[in-house]
């Protein structure tokens, strides 16, 4: 203890100094670190992250910087950096998730990637680039010259020379060196020693404390040890919690703390206690965890001293991250100690780590990983060193890899990208490391259990996890082989071969395995293991590409590599001929052949020996080498074409669905045979091997015919033909795009990959495609060029069945609609080179015409069993082939050198009989079944007749015979004349019908005489300009909707159409129902401050809300309608439908919430929840009748809350007018009418919308009493024309015109229904309403509680008076509602009341007015700044001498959004027709702010109100600016809330808020929350308070919209970012670059905007139906 106090009080250079001094640093260093290292991490209650690591860094950390420094660190290192040059090398390790960069221009290969700073400052930012996030563990190239050809540095990276990954000379002085290594020395095998640590380990003498760790006695009364619980990928999140609980017996907060920290460090100590209590807890771990599927989790029961020393190694690793960073020579030292052994049983440092890789956990790994990386990886020879080290223990790597459970971004295994794939290390690892052989022995010895008897794998039984971690194995030789070498030498030609020689031992294995033999009398009883063979030649395909690409460039070594590929070929024995050599005779010549029957004896479809010679073959034939093939007499082409012939004869079987009792396995592989993924090595390689060398149904006469047009006419491969890889692409694209326009995502994925994952398409596309942009939605789409469409190949090779068809069917249609001939052409291909030209010869040979005439003939004689079309359609194509190729010759060359004679063959043989070629095809022109291929027969026999013109050297025009063209002629002739026939019938027809038409017209005209003589006739031009003078002046007259001039309502007879029944019915108050399907749901769409939700409760004391709107709009109720209408019975039989209906449907919940009343509208599927139904008063007058009414009602006296001054009775606002004081009735001589009588069912349906937007709205239980129902009723009714308004400003669209007759008949319903609402509630409470309302605008009616101007939004304060002042009429005994004439004088005062309020809260929150100038200003100026210069002595705050003219120009923008919304609500409410300014956006703002004042009776100049009205308002604004709470608001700062935002280095799913920009962390669990106890994400919690439940969210890396709608509803929606090729990218899985579509940004806008978030997630749930729902609430 006095040597710990001792340390204690020392300080970081006085230790350092002893330690220098010390005979022994590493006793010293290690002794100390014993008495501090346990005292910081573990033997002391758990102390905060924060404190702990300044005791690490004051207590540890320091002494040793001293130590290596010799100096203070600051100095020491503030002299190190003025000596050393900073690194070339970015040398950034890439997090999960991290998006990267790779240059598709400039990358060697495609692992060459840039972090997103390099990036930025590098060149490749203008060049083609992909992007992609990173799985974690790479680190950026960024200064490495082998990973790019041009650009190798970014600006910050860029030394000034061209000289990068160039080991730097060491720059320390020799002390510090030395210093330096000494303690990496000690230190870095102090880390090792404890990563590396057993369970049953001992410390070394150094380190044990003063109580052994098997000190029975101390272990007893200390709690001394731990129960480590590691991380494994078997066992489930909640399976490891519920374990927890019932074994250490923590609660489940406890348990989900350690399982969160478990899965993301790797291990967590669960327990700590005596080593007893300790035991106890890892054998109920283990035996709860053990299942018979699953194997117990790892448990270690570790002292307290070895955790504490654990902890303090990882974070040593963290600090050498950080010193070698200081300089390259500390780099230098640590890579030589960490390289160096200790001797020569014992490995290396590093070796030692990466042995015990896989029994590290998960935050040890990620240390050592990241430490290799910064160290080793950045030095070129240490690299290399590094290298030897990992191929040196590379197989046993690979094994615990297998057997690991972890994923491999987490395992050493992956770190082989790194050195695999630089070219210069690469070839020396093969030249001196035998790498090939290596992998390929590595992957043998893990595959050796799958081989059977014949030495070939059997991978019945295997297991898919097991097996897909060996298959990661092949990326290591993808690796090796990426970058092949410019010039050889003789040691890396010597093992190159030995390791293809290894390698064709593994391709040996594979030759001929799972054979299949065809299943007779009765199907497959158990279907075969097939994947894990093709899942092989997937992993292989780029390999043995990658193999011909190193073989082409050195003619030496290709000859060596096809002999090597003949000798094991020639080795395999599988399926030997069963029978000699029979001879045949065929069209009298003898055919000497060996027989094996495909249909009866085994067939194999894995051959990739034989496929890869008939790929170095072709390479060899390119070179023009194959006379210097050695001893080439042995190469028996025959018998090498057999075995890949019987794959494609077995391919034609299974395509005849001979083999339809093998089951669906063998369609499986057929189908992958000679798909994308593998045809290039498989069914391609097939091809070349039979153009090398070269029935019993007429599915297998089709197949066998389609063949031979394969193997003559698909010639574009490199070395068949003289044509390049850009024109095998075009080529491609070509065939695609005649099947349909594709999107380039369709193009990419129809196109093979290279190595490099390229297509080559953006080299081609432009040369064969035009583009056409996308609009809103879709993608761009790419169409074949015209010019082009003569290559088009209807037999094209990579076309599937299906494909053929489409691409058959399109090209037909299209040469029809372009007025040509239905036949499609064969093209003309290229040329053969020399070495396969004689494969032309196969077309005029005599058996092939042979077969040609019998297919022909069993045409021409019409028996329908015996051939079929698409049999007929593949022998023309054949003869079209033979006679271009003849034609071709006979036009390069003279008549007697050409020796290719198909067309004389085809009129020669069989013509004594009248059976040749040419004469059937003059007869099958007759047969009716073969209409469709007439145009082909056509075209054949001209090219016959060409041909024969080449031939005889005449004119082909001269030297068709008639007998050829006059049955033609008279055919055409025919089918013009029955269509000029048809033509003129129709048109007899129509004419008779025209005449009916008008007949019956005169007939009605006279029967009806009557009616058209009352009708009045037109007058002259003088009066009907009159007329129309006069009505436009009465009509600009009427365009006003309040007031004593109020416009006339035009009556209209309304008939409607029940959507559901079809039946009509005209809307009156006493019929039966009609509704409007609606949709109420609340909204911030509005808000001025997002986040801040108001509170409510049911009593109302908590807010003053839904009595007033605040002003910044927090949160509303919207109430949004398609327009379609129902009978309300009709809706109420077709929601119990679909309740009974959803219910049994799986996961419907997810789409409609039946608890809340949605459903989809049966017409248009749009989501809805509710159902809608449809003498001069002077202001001064008008509040004395009003006030006079208030005080007399007994709901208001009642009320004991009420101001004192309201029941005074001299002074105040009463003695506004001189008139005699009113009594309580005065208000009903102003005129009174009956209220309107609804029907029992309209009545009903209003209590059920009203209930409904009050649920919605306040999300409160249904209570149709409350006394909030007509308010939220109210609310809705402005908040759904605000929002209106809003998106029709956003839109710059007219505020009249621009609403479809759907929603603005929804609009007017909405207004309609909320006006109804005094009928159906309490009159008392609609009274107390509407004094509590009034009493804002009026103080003397006001309560304690009453809002102050700045509180209020006043458009909802006007729409809640407007529709709440009939409840004043109200008697006892009768009911009564205000006149016409009432009405509008009650409109007309409250809007201007409301008016000079808004004006005056607009003139309260802006501050910021420009000083007074001089000039004259208008009456309007000068009114306005009068009325400013008043409230500024009335507030004491405000600057009385502002501009007039900006007072005013900033009053009226302010007012323009309530005028227009007050606009489209009395419109609703009045039908008063708007004026004709309001329909169009060409009106200047001016005109249109006097359109809207002239509308609503208003002065356009608002300010004469103030005027006018002088001495009602004189008074009412001092107590309106003296209210202290608008003292207080002006006092203040307004702030803006902002969402919290997280600050997670490693999260995983950055997610942005679109409605606030808030970045969240979604799907993680550092950021769950609780919400009404439940467990929820981030993003959940978020749409709740920002959103008012409702969300859009952008998640970043996955590029994809989420909308969501509730805890247990969203979906995804595609992201406004497209590529540009006009493709959205959702997961970056193509990583093109992704530019912001305005267009979409703009409709996702307005999915927002117009409150269709709820209805999309709905459409797009109904539409895919999940098995299994998606935790929204988590995301």
């Amino acid at each position: 203890m006095a040597e710990g106090e001792k340390h204690k009080s020392l300080s970081g250079l006085e230790l350092s100094k002893e330690w220098r001094e010390a005979a022994d640093i590493r006793v010293d260093l290690l002794r100390y670190l014993k008495e501090e290292v346990p005292q910081i991490f573990c033997l002391k209650k758990e102390s905060s992250p924060q404190e702990e690591e300044e005791l690490t860094h004051s207590r540890l950390l320091h002494p040793l910087e001293c130590f290596l420094f010799g100096e203070d660190p600051k100095d020491g290192l503030e002299k190190l950096k003025q000596g050393s040059p900073s690194s070339q090398i970015c040398g950034r390790v890439f997090k999960e998730g991290e998006t990267v960069y790779s240059c598709r221009d400039c990358a060697i290969d495609p692992t060459c990637v840039l972090c997103m700073d390099c990036f930025q400052d590098s060149v490749h930012k203008s060049h083609r680039y992909k992007m992609h996030a990173s799985s974690g563990g790479g680190f950026c190239d960024c200064g490495d010259l082998e990973a790019w050809k041009i650009g190798p540095c970014c600006s910050k990276h860029d030394p000034g020379a061209a000289t990068a990954m160039v080991t730097d000379e060491c720059v320390l002085e020799p002390e510090l060196y030395k210093r330096a290594e000494k303690l990496f020395q000690i230190l870095l095998y102090y880390v090792t020693d404890f990563l590396v640590w057993e369970e049953n380990f001992e410390l070394s003498a150094e380190l044990q404390p003063r109580y052994g760790l098997c000190d029975h006695a101390h272990m007893t009364k200390d709690n001394a040890y731990y129960c480590v619980l590691y991380n494994d990928e078997h066992h489930s999140y909640d399976h490891v919690i519920y374990i927890l609980q019932r074994s250490v017996y923590c609660n489940q907060a406890e348990a989900q703390t350690h399982t969160s920290l478990i899965d993301k460090e790797g291990r967590r100590a669960v327990k700590r206690g005596t080593l007893r209590s300790c035991q106890q807890a890892k054998d109920l771990i283990r035996s709860n965890s053990e299942h018979i599927s699953l194997p117990p989790l790892r448990v270690e029961i570790l002292h307290a001293a070895v955790m504490a020393h654990q902890t303090f190694a990882l974070r040593l690793g963290s600090w050498f991250q950080k010193i070698i960073g200081y300089a390259v020579g500390f780099r230098q030292a640590f890579c030589h100690v960490a390289l160096e052994p200790t001797d020569k049983y014992t490995p290396c440092p590093i070796s030692r780590l990466m042995l015990h890789d896989s029994r590290m956990y998960k935050g040890a790994r990620k240390i050592v990983h990241e430490l290799i990386f910064c160290s080793m990886l950045m030095e070129t020879e240490f690299k290399r060193l590094f290298a030897i080290e990992f191929l040196e223990y590379y197989e046993q790597l690979q094994k615990d890899f297998i057997n690991d459970d972890h994923e491999r971004s987490i395992s050493i295994t992956a770190l082989s990208v790194q050195i695999f794939t630089v070219p210069t290390l690469a070839r020396e690892l093969i030249e001196e490391g035998s790498v090939i052989k290596v992998i390929v022995d590595t992957v043998m010895a893990l595959l050796h259990e799958h081989l059977d008897d014949n030495n070939h794998f059997f991978f019945l039984g295997y297991k898919s996890e097991k097996f897909s971690r060996i298959q990661i194995i092949f990326h290591d030789l993808r690796y090796i082989l990426i970058s092949k070498p410019s010039m050889w030498t003789e040691g890396l030609r010597e093992e190159f071969i030995e390791g293809f020689k290894v390698f064709l031992g593994f391709l040996k294995c594979m030759q001929g395995m799972e054979e299949v033999k065809r299943q007779f009398g009765q199907h497959i009883a158990v279907e075969p293991e097939w994947e894990a063979g093709f899942t092989l030649q997937m992993q292989l395909r780029h390999i043995l590409a990658m193999f011909q690409d190193w073989f082409s460039s050195d003619e030496e070594i290709l000859l060596r590599a096809i002999d090597e590929c003949h000798k094991i070929l020639m080795q395999c024995n599988n399926q030997p001929f069963h029978r000699e050599a029979t001879d045949y005779y065929m069209c009298k010549h003898i055919l000497h052949v060996r027989p094996y029957k495909v249909s009866q004896e085994p067939v194999s479809i894995h051959l990739p020996i034989s496929r890869l010679l008939a790929g170095l073959y072709v390479l060899l034939c390119r070179t023009g080498s194959v006379e210097r093939l050695h001893d080439p007499e042995s190469y028996d082409f025959t018998q090498l074409a057999e075995h890949p012939l019987r794959c494609v004869v077995l391919a034609a079987q299974v395509s005849a669905e001979m083999w339809r009792r093998n089951g669906l396995s063998l369609v499986s592989q057929v189908y992958y045979y000679q798909d994308v993924k593998c045809r290039d090595e498989m069914y391609d390689k097939d091809v070349l091997m039979l153009q090398d060398e070269l029935m019993q149904w007429n599915r297998l006469t089709e197949e066998m015919l389609y063949l031979l047009i394969v193997i003559i006419g698909e010639r574009y491969v490199p070395g068949i033909s003289q044509v390049t890889k850009e024109d095998v692409t075009m080529r491609e694209v070509i065939h695609l795009l005649c099947i349909e326009p594709m999107a380039h995502s369709s193009l990419v994925k129809g196109l093979p990959e290279n190595e490099s994952h390229e297509t080559g398409l953006e080299a081609v596309i432009t040369k064969v495609a035009t583009f056409k942009k996308p609009g809103v939605s879709g993608h761009g789409l790419y169409e074949v060029k015209k010019e082009r469409l003569v290559e088009f190949n209807p037999f094209f090779y990579h076309y599937s069945r299906s494909q053929h068809s489409k691409a058959e069917e399109s090209q037909k249609k299209r040469r029809v609609q372009e007025s040509n001939d239905k036949a499609l052409r064969p093209p003309v291909p290229p040329a053969f080179c020399p070495a396969f030209s004689s494969i032309v010869r196969l077309l005029c040979c005599d058996i092939i015409v042979h077969i040609l005439q019998r297919v022909l003939q069993r045409a021409a004689e019409d028996r329908a069993t015996h051939w079929t079309e698409a049999m007929i359609q593949r022998a023309l194509h054949l003869i079209g082939q033979a006679l271009l190729e003849e034609k071709t010759q006979l036009e390069d060359s003279t008549v007697e050198e050409v020796t290719f004679d198909f067309s004389v063959k085809a009129r020669r043989i069989g013509s004594e009989h009248g059976k040749s070629v040419f004469l059937l095809l003059s007869r099958i022109k007759a047969v009716p079944s073969l209409e469709a291929q007439k145009d082909m027969i056509k075209w054949i026999l001209q090219m016959f007749e060409i041909v024969k013109c080449l031939r005889e050297k005449s004119s082909p025009t001269a030297s068709v015979s008639m007998e050829t063209t006059k049955p033609e002629e008279s055919a055409q002739d025919k089918e013009k004349a029955e269509r000029k026939r048809k033509a003129e019938a129709a048109k007899l027809h129509r004419e008779k019908i025209m005449a009916q038409m008008s007949a019956m017209q005169k007939n009605f005209i006279e029967s009806n005489k009557m009616l058209y003589d009352n009708m009045p006739e037109s007058g002259v031009q003088g009066e009907t300009f009159a007329s129309t003078e006069s009505c436009s002046m009465e009509r600009t007259e009427l365009c006003v909707a309040i007031g004593p001039h109020r416009g006339s309502t035009p009556a209209e007879r309304e008939v409607l159409t029940c959507i559901l029944c079809q039946e009509e019915q005209e809307v009156a108050s006493q019929a039966p129902a009609m509704v409007l399907t609606a949709c109420v749901q609340r909204s911030t769409v509005l808000t001025q401050c997002r986040g801040k939700i108001p509170t409510t409760r049911a009593d109302g004391t908590e807010t003053s809300y839904p009595l007033f709107m605040p002003p910044e709009l927090a949160v509303g109720t919207h109430t949004g309608s398609c327009g379609h209408v129902m009978h309300a019975t009709c809706w109420q039989k077709y929601f119990e439908a679909v309740q009974n209906t959803t219910r049994n449907r799986l996961h419907a919940e997810l789409i409609i919430d039946l608890e809340n009343g949605e459903y989809l509208c049966p017409l248009c599927k749009s989501l809805e929840n509710a159902e809608i139904i449809g003498q001069h008063l002077t202001m001064p007058r008008w509040i004395q009748i009003l006030s006079a009414r208030i005080k007399g009602l007994k709901s208001v006296t009642q009320d004991n809350d009420c101001n004192t001054e309201s029941s005074s009775s001299s002074g105040g606002d009463t003695g506004l007018c001189g008139e005699g004081q009113p009594d309580f009735r005065s208000i009903l001589s102003y005129g009174v009418q009956e209220p309107r009588k609804f029907s029992d069912s309209i009545a009903e349906m209003l209590v059920v919308c009203a209930t409904t937007v009050h649920r919605v709205g306040l999300q409160t239980a249904p209570n149709e009493l409350c006394p909030r129902v007509p308010l939220m009723a109210w609310n809705t009714c402005a908040f759904t024309i605000q929002a209106i308004e809003n998106i029709l400003q956003e839109e710059d669209k007219p505020l009249f015109g621009s609403l479809q007759n759907r929603q603005l008949a929804g609009l007017k319903a909405i207004v309609q229904f909320s006006s109804a609402q005094r009928l159906k509630s309490s009159q008392a409470v609609i009274q107390r309403h509407f004094t509590d309302m009034l009493g804002v605008l009026l103080p003397a009616l006001s309560r304690k509680t009453s809002p102050s101007l700045l509180e209020v939004d006043f458009f909802h304060l006007l729409v809640g008076l407007v529709l709440s002042v009939p409840s004043l009429y109200q008697e006892e005994a009768v009911d009564l509602q205000p006149s016409a004439v009432s009405s509008a004088y009650n409109h007309l005062h409250i809007l201007h009341l409301v008016t000079m309020a808004h004006v005056l809260q607009i003139l309260l929150c802006s501050t910021d007015f420009p000083a007074k100038v001089g000039g004259e200003e208008t009456e309007e100026a000068r009114v306005a700044a009068e009325l400013y210069s008043t409230v500024s002595q009335y507030t004491g705050r405000l600057n009385p001498d502002v501009s007039g003219s900006s007072v005013a120009e900033r009053v009226k923008r302010g007012l323009e959004p309530f005028l227009r919304c007050a606009t489209l609500f009395f419109n609703c409410l009045t039908g008063v027709h708007p004026p004709e300014e309001l329909f169009s956006t060409s009106v200047t703002s001016q005109e249109q702010v006097e359109a809207l004042c002239s509308y609503l009776a208003l002065p356009s100049n608002v300010f004469q109100l103030f005027q006018e009205h002088r001495d009602t308002v004189t008074p009412l604004l001092h107590r309106w600016c003296g209210s202290p709470a608008i003292t207080k608001a002006l006092k203040g700062k307004f702030q803006t809330v902002r969402c919290p935002k997280s600050t997670d280095d490693e999260r995983k799913h950055p997610t942005l808020c679109l409605f606030c920009g808030a970045m969240l962390c979604s799907q993680s669990s550092c950021c769950v929350s609780k919400m009404d106890g439940e467990d929820v994400g981030a993003c959940t919690a978020h749409a709740a308070t920002c959103g008012a439940g409702v969300g859009m969210f952008l998640r970043i890396r996955e590029c994809e919209i989420v909308l969501m709608a509730s805890k247990t509803r969203g979906s995804t929606y595609p992201a406004p970012y497209l590529d540009d090729y006009g493709e959205t990218d959702p997961h970056l899985v193509r990583g093109n670059p992704l530019h912001l579509c305005p267009e979409r940004y703009r409709k996702l806008n307005q999915l927002w905007q117009q409150h269709c978030i709820l209805e999309e997630i709905a459409r797009s749930l109904e539409v895919v139906n999940v098995m299994f729902a998606f935790e929204w609430q988590m995301l």
